[in-house]
């Protein structure tokens, strides 16, 4: 403006300027100008083509489907010379010119910041005076024109978005930006378009057409709405017709804009406590909002998801539903800080609240303290806390934590306290049962105030006398805490003893025909798990008491359930019975339906329950090797007659389970153990043709031809009559597992194979053919790489019995590893080990004429 008057050129002449400028540019491009002159010129030209643009007098659509007067164009004198925009404050200067006030004050701060005196840029005068009025006409023409403009906008607005899926998306989006404008820029007049009904199309449209409009559509509905939520009955409206839910499902949108928008109109909302209390409850919110939130690659987001989450967490109601979603803090805040009422009813939520492991870990380790000093402190609260407590000791990995926390002598305190009721005592030795049923933590802790372990004869013996005075529940809950207590690798040996000195087992079998299921559960398996570790006194009391043929009757009962039924076999594999009580109490009945029980769980144990068919198959299995050792020849016959042979061979391949295959191969040891007394190998011996296949043989020229003998029995080895190991084609399967990585398994089927070499009578076929099928072979290999132990000591003996064979000592009397092997078990294994290395080393020397150098 100033360069303008300097030249005498009319401010409005923007072409005569621009020909100056011009002019100037081609003075300076002529190498006469210095760089900061040239830097000055592009700076001017920018200046001037902004100052000379013409004001832009509308902002409607100019598309074809869009209506011409969707605003009607401002009046020239609305214009801010300065801004070149619609005036929203006007001013009026002594010079009589009209500006904008924010405008008119900037220009009069750069002229002092210039150093010069204060002018109207106009008409370049100096203003006495930097004071101004408000013109108030100008005003009010602006604001007329303003409303009038709204009302065209509305009316264009309601056009278009009553059309539904007619208008074209960028006439809709040109509305929705219409509708933004009028509420951010005029909020006076909300109401307008509340009143309009605009709002209830916008959401409508967002219900009816969300996958129509597309994420840029949505986001700019959203945006709007956002903006009209501070209308107050426009934001009741929105509650009415659904905003929450679609704002919801908006989160879930790929688009940033989209979700950030839904999370404004949320955030705005949830300072509602209403509000807050309703979101918790919409399908799949609080799942989204916590995902949102803890999204670090999205920040804006994630702060946004996070507020809002924030004003929920107010909300005393929504703990339970946050906590759902692993948002803790709320819920253990209140725990730890909150008053004694607060605290009671987080304790009480805790009782019943479905967490999660995580969730279960997190609480213990932040909150367990406090809830562990409250049982000494609140006797009302006692129930609910231990119901908490209970909650969180079903996770395994807790019990090491609240064990720590103290957990157990509070619990033992309410246990052996006589003023209690039955259902704190219940609970307590409900908790003190899962605790104890994840070994390797609460071993070695004090069990009570007087430091007493959970395995001492104390508190074993204090846990019996309980049994006869309290109700089912709790006698249940002490079985189970006893049950516990004896499956641990550190406590079962004392706490077995214990339970024996203190009379247990004698007060355990009570329970085996209680009316309550899980009483004869619990002692079935604390059964199961002491015969196990003191099966001769066990069978002691049963015999005592008469219930060894009950124990069958259960087993045979299509009514009890399948964990009692495994766990009924279990003990009757591990009592010590007698042949006699083998016949004669559990019987061929047993012995046939133990096999065919085998067959049919091993058919279900890959299906839903295959854990407890698996354990059945197991027990089952330990249950026919009091059959398999048996050899009565009624036995024996039965034994032929349902397969023992094939049922045993099949668990060496089960590839689930090492205590099954350990059981398949003790199971061929003893059945290879009676191959050689049964009368049906030996009555299968053929005779030489007599009588008239005599003659027949005359005729024909040849004799039959005649079964070859089995090396190991000398006799034909038939299918389904004998226990032959090689007729059954299971020497190989054996020799596979003597590599197997469970040493029960190796030891298992090194002990069926030292079957067939029983002793220095062995014959050379017999160790020839062993040798053949590449037992030798692996027998040498194993014991290089053995420690000393029982299994050294069996392989030992193994090779002893090859060794003397002077064929197969002649084949190894060169391994150096093999006699530095056998050396070693010499000077560190076993007597049995050194007694069967130094025979075996005296047979290699014998071959070689190494002399005694080994021996002792």
């Amino acid at each position: 403006m100033d360069i303008a008057r300097a030249l005498g050129i009319d401010l409005c002449d923007h072409g005569k300027l621009s020909e100056h400028i011009r002019q100037l540019r081609s003075v300076i491009s002529s190498g006469l100008s210095s760089v900061t002159e040239r830097k000055i010129l592009m700076s001017l030209e920018k200046i001037f083509d902004s100052w000379s643009t013409e004001t832009c007098l509308t902002t409607a659509s100019v598309d074809e489907d869009f209506e011409e007067n969707a605003q009607i164009p401002p009046f020239k004198s609305f214009i801010c010379p300065l801004t070149k925009e619609v005036m929203k404050d006007p001013v009026v200067l002594e010079s009589s010119q009209n500006y904008d006030r924010s405008a008119i004050l900037k220009w009069f701060e750069r002229c002092r910041e210039d150093g010069r005196v204060p002018t109207c840029p106009m008409t370049g005068q100096e203003q006495v005076s930097l004071e101004f009025k408000r013109n108030i006409g100008l005003a009010g023409a602006i604001e007329e024109w303003i409303n009038r403009n709204i009302e065209v906008q509305i009316k264009v607005a309601l056009q278009y978005l009553g059309e539904g899926g007619l208008s074209s998306a960028e006439s809709v989006e040109k509305v929705l930006d219409s509708i933004y404008r009028i509420s951010e820029e005029h909020p006076e007049s909300r109401y307008r378009v509340r009143n309009a009904s605009i709002v209830n199309l916008v959401i409508q449209m967002l219900k009816e057409q969300s996958k129509m409009m597309g994420s840029h559509l949505r986001w700019k509905a959203l945006m709007a709405l956002h903006s009209m939520a501070r209308d107050e009955e426009s934001k009741l409206i929105m509650l009415k017709e659904g905003i929450t839910r679609l704002a919801i499902r908006s989160l879930s949108e790929t688009s940033e804009k989209e979700r950030e928008f839904a999370l404004r109109i949320l955030l705005d909302f949830s300072v509602d406590e209403e509000f807050s209390s309703n979101l918790a409850l919409e399908k799949g919110a609080l799942y989204l909002l916590t995902s949102i939130a803890g999204n670090s690659n999205q920040p804006a987001l994630s702060n946004l998801a996070e507020d809002v989450l924030k004003n929920m967490e107010k909300v005393e109601g929504n703990i339970e539903y946050l906590s759902k979603e692993g948002r803790y803090q709320p819920l253990l805040s209140r725990l730890c800080e909150g008053s004694e009422d607060v605290k009671m009813e987080v304790v009480k939520l805790l009782g019943k609240m479905n967490l999660t492991n995580s969730g279960k870990n997190y609480i213990a380790r932040k909150g367990g303290r406090v809830l562990v000093g409250m049982l000494y402190s609140d006797v009302e609260g006692m129930e609910p806390n231990l119901q908490a407590l209970c909650n969180l000791a079903s996770l395994g990995d807790n019990a090491a934590v609240l064990v720590s926390q103290g957990l157990l002598p509070a619990l033992t305190n309410i246990l052996f306290t006589k003023q209690l009721g039955d259902s704190s005592k219940e609970l307590a030795a409900l908790t003190i049962a899962k605790i104890v049923s994840n070994p390797g933590h609460w071993e070695s802790s004090f069990a009570d105030n007087e430091g007493h372990e959970m395995q001492s004869a104390f508190i074993i013996h204090k846990l019996l006398g309980l049994l006869d005075l309290v109700s089912s529940k709790f006698q249940a809950a002490i079985l189970l805490t006893l049950c516990g207590v004896t499956t641990s690798p550190k406590a079962s040996d004392t706490a077995a003893t214990h339970i024996k000195s203190g009379n247990g087992i004698k007060t355990v079998l009570q329970f085996l025909e209680h009316s309550d299921e899980p009483c004869r559960a619990h002692s079935y398996k604390l059964l199961s798990l002491l015969s196990e570790k003191m099966g001769q006194f066990t069978l002691e009391e049963f015999r005592a008491s008469g219930k060894l043929s009950f124990l069958k009757e259960i087993l045979l009962n299509a009514q009890c359930p399948l964990g009692e039924k495994t766990d009924i076999a279990c003990i009757l594999s591990n009592l010590p019975v007698s042949d006699s009580e083998v016949i004669n109490i559990l019987g061929p009945d047993l012995l046939i339906w133990s096999a065919s029980q085998v067959k049919m769980q091993s058919s279900n144990s890959l299906g839903k329950n295959s854990k407890d068919s698996r354990n059945m198959i197991e027990g089952l299995l330990s249950l026919l090797l009091h059959y398999a050792r048996n050899h009565d020849p009624k036995i024996i016959s039965l034994i032929q007659e349902t397969h023992f042979m094939a049922i045993f061979l099949e668990q060496l391949n089960n590839h689930s389970s090492h205590r099954a295959k350990r059981l398949g191969a003790l199971g061929l040891k003893y059945l290879s153990e009676s191959a050689s007394l049964s009368s049906a190998s030996r009555d299968s011996e053929l005779q030489a043709p007599t009588g008239c296949f005599a003659h027949f043989v005359l005729l024909c020229g040849k004799p039959p031809m005649v079964p070859t003998q089995c090396p190991f029995h000398s006799v034909v080895c038939t299918d389904g009559s004998s226990f032959c190991l090689l007729k059954a084609n299971a020497i190989k399967e054996l020799i596979d597992l003597m590599d197997d990585d469970n040493v029960d398994v190796q030891l298992a089927a090194v002990e069926a194979l030292l079957t067939l070499i029983p002793n220095t009578q062995t014959s050379e076929k017999a160790a020839e053919k062993l040798k053949e099928l590449g037992l030798f072979k692996e027998a040498i290999l194993l014991f290089k790489g053995l420690a000393p132990g029982e299994l050294q000591e069996r392989v030992a003996l193994m090779l002893d019995r090859f060794l003397q064979k002077k064929k197969l000592a002649e084949l190894c009397f060169t391994d150096s590893d093999l006699v530095k092997a056998l050396v070693e078990a010499l000077k560190h294994g076993t007597a049995n080990t050194r007694a069967y290395a130094q025979d075996a080393l005296q047979n290699l020397n014998q071959i070689s004429g190494i002399g005694d150098r080994f021996s002792r």
